[in-house]
């Protein structure tokens, strides 16, 4: 997006391609459908980034969702938009997005170097002069660094833009993994693992207090939790276990049912069925893979006969389904993230342009910048939005 609106704006643009061929993350991001924008109002678009939001303002006020869209639709991609406003192409093709972009650039005056990653900047005088490439120099009245992050380094995001800033005096707030599987203590998870669990609840409890709460999808892996729900906590889950702090997901599995009406389906479940084994029963309340486990954490025998349930052991399965507790050991490499958290400090980029406030001619766009929110496409508008401007801006360098 920043060398094609660079070229469109009339500059001279070379793009330096660290891959055989460009792009190659963008085609597997959205588990390869490619969510790239979300219809949601700016305000609340923006809170999706936490305290780091408020940078997106003018890149949004710019060039945003709607603006995106359009584009896209120009290049001769259909849109389709679906649950929680999210936006994705219409044939579910990640790579059908990668496609007309880079149909777009090659009918522009960009010139790709491909197999070329950029091994030093050139400055003179606090302004950016060129890059090294290979050991060639190559000048430039303005370079933009937009690298990503460090997640999925087989695609060659392997955070080399972090090196090229820190060479020019910029500060990288520590890069960890945001929107990524963790790991859970004990065994129980692996147990289910695979296991995908829809319309629950899930509580983040940090230090014994509720911090976060997200409704939706969880699905169980073998070494702790996944899915939707988890990948949206899983940013504040990173940052409080990097402090130092206990981290516990509550899952309410019955959500639907407060503690009565839950109780109430209990008791007519074990009159109804109070001759058979506890374990044949339960699997009208549980899936067949968290039977054991629940039998297991409450103290019961699968054989038990349902009408043998004392008050006490109901109300001890009451409560788990209510609040079955897994504790966060450490995140997944962050190889395995969606995207990286961290990265340059915003409060050093101009924010009306995203060039540099220590480097002249040096800008800087996506996720290379300290900017990272939730699933439902904003990260990737953020990119697209950020790329926008800075290559319009850096156009005008002379």
């Amino acid at each position: 997006m920043a060398a094609g609106q660079a070229a469109e704006a009339g500059a001279e643009v070379l793009l330096f391609e660290k891959m055989r061929q460009p792009g190659l993350k963008l085609g597997i991001t959205g588990k390869g459908r490619c969510n790239f924008t979300n219809i949601a109002e700016k305000t609340d678009f923006i809170a999706h980034f936490g305290k780091t939001g408020k940078f997106l303002h003018q890149a949004f006020g710019r060039f945003f969702n709607r603006e995106l869209m359009v584009f896209l639709e120009n290049l001769g991609l259909k849109l389709v938009t679906e649950r929680g406003g999210r936006v994705f192409p219409a044939s579910g093709k990640a790579t059908e997005v990668r496609k007309v972009l880079l149909k777009w650039i090659n009918k522009g005056e960009t010139k790709i170097n491909n197999i070329s990653s950029v091994d030093e900047l050139l400055r003179e005088d606090s302004r950016v002069t060129g890059v090294i490439s290979k050991g060639r120099i190559f000048s430039a009245d303005a370079v933009i660094v937009t690298t990503g992050g460090a997640s999925y380094p087989l695609t060659g995001s392997t955070g080399d833009g972090y090196g090229l800033a820190q060479s020019a005096g910029h500060t990288i707030i520590p890069i960890r993994p945001a929107l990524v599987p963790l790991e859970t203590a004990g065994p129980e998870a692996g147990k289910m693992a695979e296991l995908n669990l829809r319309n629950i609840k899930v509580r983040m409890l940090v230090n014994g207090k509720k911090q976060r709460e997200e409704f939706g999808e969880l699905i169980f892996a073998s070494f702790g939790l996944t899915g939707p729900v988890i990948l949206t906590l899983s940013s504040a889950a990173v940052d409080a276990r990097r402090k130092g702090q206990k981290v516990v997901f509550s899952l309410d599995l019955k959500p639907a049912l407060d503690e009565q009406k839950l109780e109430a389906r209990l008791l007519r479940d074990f009159a109804a069925r109070g001759n058979e084994p506890l374990s044949s029963v339960l699997r009208g309340l549980l899936p067949r893979e968290m039977v054991p486990v629940c039998l297991d954490l409450i103290d019961l025998a699968p054989d038990r006969l349902a009408n043998g349930i004392t008050v006490k052991e109901r109300r001890r399965l009451r409560t788990w389904l209510k609040d079955f507790r897994l504790e966060m050991v450490k995140p997944r490499p962050l190889k395995e993230a969606i995207i990286t958290a961290g990265g340059v400090n915003t409060r050093e980029v101009n924010p009306r342009t995203m060039e540099s406030r220590l480097i002249k001619g040096l800008y800087f766009a996506g996720e290379v910048l300290d900017l990272q929110a939730d699933t439902g496409g904003y990260n990737l508008q953020a990119a697209f939005s950020t790329g926008w401007l800075a290559g319009r801006t850096a156009a005008a360098e002379k």
